[in-house]
């Protein structure tokens, strides 16, 4: 199953059968202060650079997210839509709970672009889905429904069944639904991460959608973060996701050798590439 996204000039695929798709996170006020600030006072400037880095790291899509206290975000983030399509020309994901917001961006974009996101909830899959199917985008779909975020597998396959059906339902082709199947800081839930493996190999079986998740959400609270968050990318990559929410100055060489070692890297290509790129830039 293919599900294609685009930017004026460039379409990316997501699918089982091609190498791992790297959503670059960077654009997040989340913990900035200083990108924080910049957006309440609508200064664009750190959204452009974080852009361009993400896409010479090796991001295939750039995350647009602006929600922060104080911003007007169905102002701004058309805004800074526009800015990051005027910066690189791969495809975006438009990440906000707002689905005025939302909108607002699906209005400005040139191509097909990725919602992030709907939920199992009622609320979200009346609100969202109505606009995915408005605007021609596809969607992530969360594995969060009106009695939280499930701790089991059996709930989180469920949800992305509901989700699923529900789209169609609303006339959006399985293909454009991107299941985030959501795990837990394996500090505070042991085991989330079992949970979370098992659900992305039951979803891809029983439903065959393409799969999600932000790589550095299991490593909240834990020292050595980063060795804890590139362990989890080749496990998440080998159970079948496809598409993963990073910074992908972090994790793109374990995704390469992820891709690599599963046999969709032909002659190596795309790693020893990566390679020489690190080491110039280590160099220079």
């Amino acid at each position: 199953m293919e599900t294609k996204v685009s930017s004026a000039k460039k379409e990316v695929i997501i699918s089982i059968d091609r190498p791992a798709v790297l959503i670059g996170e960077r654009i997040n006020p989340t913990g900035r202060k200083k990108l924080t600030e910049a957006l309440k006072a609508g200064d664009l400037d750190i959204v452009r650079k974080d852009a361009i880095e993400q896409v010479e790291a090796g991001a295939d899509i750039i995350d647009v997210n602006i929600d922060a206290p104080g911003v007007d975000d169905v102002a701004l983030m058309p805004e800074a839509v526009k800015v990051v399509m005027a910066a690189v020309d791969v495809p975006l994901c438009f990440d906000t709970p707002n689905p005025a917001a939302m909108e607002a961006a699906l209005k400005v974009y040139k191509g097909k672009p990725l919602v992030n996101s709907v939920s199992g909830e009622e609320h979200s899959l009346n609100r969202v889905l109505p606009l995915v199917k408005e605007y021609g985008a596809a969607v992530i779909g969360m594995v969060q429904d009106d009695e939280g975020i499930p701790k089991n597998a059996d709930r989180r396959v469920q949800i992305a069944h509901k989700i699923v059906e529900s789209a169609e339902k609303a006339g959006i082709p399985r293909e454009d639904v991107v299941i985030d199947v959501m795990a837990f800081a394996i500090g505070a839930e042991a085991e989330s991460g079992k949970d979370v493996l098992e659900a992305i190999r039951r979803i891809r079986e029983e439903l065959g959608v393409n799969m999600t998740m932000g790589a550095s959400n299991i490593s909240f609270g834990m020292p050595d973060r980063p060795i804890i968050n590139n362990a989890w990318v080749s496990m998440v990559i080998g159970a079948g996701a496809t598409v993963l929410i990073a910074d992908a100055a972090r994790v793109k060489p374990s995704v390469l050798a992820t891709d690599l070692i599963l046999g969709r890297d032909r002659f190596a290509r795309r790693f020893i590439e990566n390679h020489r790129k690190r080491q110039q830039k280590s160099q220079g």
